[in-house]
């Protein structure tokens, strides 16, 4: 399960957002390419910008369902 004490700065403000758990293996980024993006530096996905439409947010939860290390959380308590 994700850390939200352990987001990476990287990520946009809001509800989602991946974790140092993060392996790099791409898959949020091909489920939702317009919400993640990678930052080479550091070689980890982040939440580039925060889904906004329904079916966006479905592929957000989507990316989260599917990431093999439970990398990305969705802080339902923080507006997105």
């Amino acid at each position: 399960m994700a850390n939200p004490s352990d987001r990476l700065p990287q990520n946009v403000p809001g509800r989602f957002y991946v974790d140092s758990q993060c392996i790099d293996c791409d898959l949020c980024r091909e489920t939702a390419p317009t919400i993640f993006g990678r930052d080479d530096e550091s070689g980890f996905s982040f939440v580039k910008r925060q889904p906004l439409t329904p079916e966006e947010i479905a592929l957000a939860e989507e990316a989260i369902q599917g990431c093999p290390v439970e990398a990305i959380g969705n802080d339902g308590d923080e507006a997105a």
